[in-house]
């Protein structure tokens, strides 16, 4: 398979193979969980659940100050990370264009220099994170290897898309290539790992804010 046929490829059978896998597995993650249910709560309430729940997705996006203390590198290092990735992915303009192709829609982009920045930076944070984790005894302990895998494919889109905007050590096509095939096995791996979390983030911390708010304190 010459690099024209393997880029032609990954954009169009392994780029299907992919989505279907990955929006599949989102969506019966996402049922197996809201599937489990609750027990239902005789009890008064003492509050209400839904504004209890929406209040504590806000509120947990900003650590508490002790929390901060303990953890400042890991808080910083993280935020720095997700907004770099999330700059990467929606704010590219190659990026954009793929999501138009698919959806039809399209917005405005960041100029190219500032996202070739935010990469370099958002590969350092990440590198940084995983460094932090094997220094500290504790997050060393608790690190596992779908911990790794999960770094692993979540940094190889990153460091391909960078190598093949800079065209180092190959042809365009086959540069191409590679960094679409390390997204489609990021998508693949997605829904059956801890980045899951990208969704299930959301319902569980609405699902603590509405018990709290269902017994009347603050979450």
């Amino acid at each position: 398979m010459t690099e024209i046929e393997f880029l032609g490829w990954v954009r169009g059978t392994g780029f299907q193979l992919a989505t279907v896998i990955f929006i599949a597995g989102v969506i019966i993650r996402l049922v197996e969980i809201v599937m489990l249910g609750r027990k239902a709560n005789l009890a008064e309430p003492g509050g209400s659940e839904m504004r209890s729940g929406l209040r504590t997705i806000i509120s947990r996006m900003i650590p508490d100050k002790s929390t901060f203390q303990r953890s400042s590198f890991t808080i910083v290092s993280g935020y720095i990370f997700h907004i770099g990735l999330f700059i990467c992915i929606f704010l590219f303009a190659p990026h954009i264009l793929v999501f138009k192709d698919i959806t039809g829609l399209s917005w405005p982009s960041l100029p190219t220099p500032v996202v070739d920045a935010v990469t370099v930076v958002t590969i350092i944070s990440l590198g940084s994170i995983m460094l932090h984790r094997y220094q500290n005894c504790v997050l060393k302990f608790l690190t596992n290897t779908e911990d790794i895998l999960v770094w692993i494919v979540t940094l190889l889109p990153l460091v391909t898309g960078y190598i093949a905007f800079h065209r180092i050590g190959s042809s365009a096509p086959g540069l191409i290539a590679l960094h679409i095939l390390s997204v489609e096995i990021l998508l693949v791996v997605f829904p059956f790992t801890k980045l899951m979390h990208t969704f299930t983030i959301f319902l569980s911390r609405w699902y603590n804010g509405a018990i709290s708010g269902f017994r009347g304190v603050e979450s």
